[in-house]
Protein backbone atom coordinates (compact mmCIF):
# COMPACT_ATOMS: atom_id res chain seq x y z
CA UNK A 1 0.00 0.00 0.00
CA UNK A 2 1.00 3.33 -0.87
CA UNK A 3 1.60 5.90 1.71
CA UNK A 4 2.48 9.84 1.71
CA UNK A 5 3.25 11.47 4.56
CA UNK A 6 4.02 15.21 4.51
CA UNK A 7 6.09 17.69 6.53
CA UNK A 8 7.71 20.62 6.90
CA UNK A 9 4.97 23.37 7.06
CA UNK A 10 4.72 26.03 9.80
CA UNK A 11 4.16 29.58 10.64
CA UNK A 12 6.44 32.02 8.71
CA UNK A 13 5.68 36.21 8.04
CA UNK A 14 5.77 37.23 4.36
CA UNK A 15 9.17 37.54 2.41
CA UNK A 16 9.80 33.93 4.11
CA UNK A 17 10.42 30.54 3.03
CA UNK A 18 9.91 27.12 4.02
CA UNK A 19 10.50 23.87 2.65
CA UNK A 20 8.19 20.69 2.61
CA UNK A 21 8.69 17.23 1.97
CA UNK A 22 6.62 14.18 1.23
CA UNK A 23 7.97 10.59 1.85
CA UNK A 24 6.46 7.87 0.19
CA UNK A 25 6.30 4.32 0.64
CA UNK A 26 5.32 1.65 -1.08
CA UNK A 27 6.94 0.16 -4.55
CA UNK A 28 8.01 1.83 -7.50
CA UNK A 29 8.28 5.67 -6.28
CA UNK A 30 10.77 6.56 -9.39
CA UNK A 31 8.21 5.03 -11.85
CA UNK A 32 5.48 7.93 -11.09
CA UNK A 33 5.05 11.65 -11.30
CA UNK A 34 4.63 13.72 -8.22
CA UNK A 35 2.87 16.63 -7.41
CA UNK A 36 1.90 19.47 -4.58
CA UNK A 37 -1.76 20.58 -4.40
CA UNK A 38 -3.21 23.32 -1.80
CA UNK A 39 -6.47 24.10 -0.36
CA UNK A 40 -7.63 26.81 1.94
CA UNK A 41 -11.29 26.70 3.58
CA UNK A 42 -14.19 27.74 1.42
CA UNK A 43 -11.81 27.00 -1.62
CA UNK A 44 -11.66 24.71 -4.22
CA UNK A 45 -8.40 22.33 -4.65
CA UNK A 46 -5.71 24.09 -6.42
CA UNK A 47 -2.92 22.49 -8.44
CA UNK A 48 0.70 24.29 -7.58
CA UNK A 49 3.24 22.28 -9.55
CA UNK A 50 4.13 19.08 -10.22
CA UNK A 51 7.12 16.99 -11.44
CA UNK A 52 7.87 14.01 -13.92
CA UNK A 53 9.94 10.79 -13.78
CA UNK A 54 13.22 13.05 -14.21
CA UNK A 55 13.56 16.45 -12.66
CA UNK A 56 13.92 18.03 -16.09
CA UNK A 57 10.15 17.83 -16.59
CA UNK A 58 7.88 20.41 -14.47
CA UNK A 59 5.28 22.62 -14.32
CA UNK A 60 3.93 25.17 -11.99
CA UNK A 61 0.59 27.02 -11.73
CA UNK A 62 1.03 31.13 -12.50
CA UNK A 63 0.59 31.98 -9.02
CA UNK A 64 3.90 30.75 -7.66
CA UNK A 65 6.57 30.16 -10.63
CA UNK A 66 9.62 31.78 -10.25
CA UNK A 67 8.56 31.69 -6.27
CA UNK A 68 8.05 27.86 -5.81
CA UNK A 69 10.55 25.10 -6.88
CA UNK A 70 9.75 21.29 -7.09
CA UNK A 71 12.03 18.65 -6.62
CA UNK A 72 12.16 14.91 -6.41
CA UNK A 73 15.22 12.38 -4.63
CA UNK A 74 14.13 8.96 -5.82
CA UNK A 75 17.07 7.25 -3.59
CA UNK A 76 15.45 8.92 -0.86
CA UNK A 77 11.57 8.44 -2.34
CA UNK A 78 11.10 12.15 -1.56
CA UNK A 79 9.75 14.80 -3.53
CA UNK A 80 10.04 18.57 -2.08
CA UNK A 81 8.58 22.08 -2.27
CA UNK A 82 11.22 24.97 -1.54
CA UNK A 83 8.92 27.76 -1.18
CA UNK A 84 10.53 31.71 -1.13
CA UNK A 85 9.49 34.87 -1.08
CA UNK A 86 5.77 33.88 0.81
CA UNK A 87 2.92 35.57 0.82
CA UNK A 88 -0.22 35.45 2.71
CA UNK A 89 -2.47 34.22 0.10
CA UNK A 90 -0.09 31.20 -0.06
CA UNK A 91 -1.50 30.19 2.98
CA UNK A 92 -3.31 27.02 2.69
CA UNK A 93 -3.10 23.25 3.75
CA UNK A 94 -0.36 21.62 0.69
CA UNK A 95 -0.81 18.39 -0.32
CA UNK A 96 1.28 15.65 -2.00
CA UNK A 97 0.26 13.32 -4.49
CA UNK A 98 1.18 10.56 -6.79
CA UNK A 99 0.07 9.38 -9.89
CA UNK A 100 0.15 10.65 -13.91
CA UNK A 101 1.87 13.93 -14.69
CA UNK A 102 -0.67 16.51 -15.04
CA UNK A 103 -2.64 19.72 -14.07
CA UNK A 104 -5.63 18.09 -12.82
CA UNK A 105 -6.34 16.10 -9.68
CA UNK A 106 -7.94 13.11 -11.42
CA UNK A 107 -3.97 12.60 -12.77
CA UNK A 108 -3.31 11.23 -9.45
CA UNK A 109 -4.46 8.03 -7.40
CA UNK A 110 -2.47 8.57 -4.53
CA UNK A 111 -2.85 11.64 -1.34
CA UNK A 112 -1.02 12.87 1.48
CA UNK A 113 -3.23 14.19 4.62
CA UNK A 114 -1.25 17.31 4.07
CA UNK A 115 0.53 20.00 6.08
CA UNK A 116 -0.62 23.74 6.86
CA UNK A 117 1.68 26.53 6.00
CA UNK A 118 0.66 30.02 7.15
CA UNK A 119 2.02 33.15 6.24
CA UNK A 120 1.38 36.39 7.84
CA UNK A 121 1.71 39.97 6.67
Amino acid sequence: QVQLVESGGGLVQAGGSLRLSCAASGPAFSSYSMAWFRQSPGQEREFVCAIGLTTGRTTYADSVKGRFTISRDNAKNTMYLQMNSLKPEDTAVYVCARGSFGTRENSYNYWGQGTQVTVSS
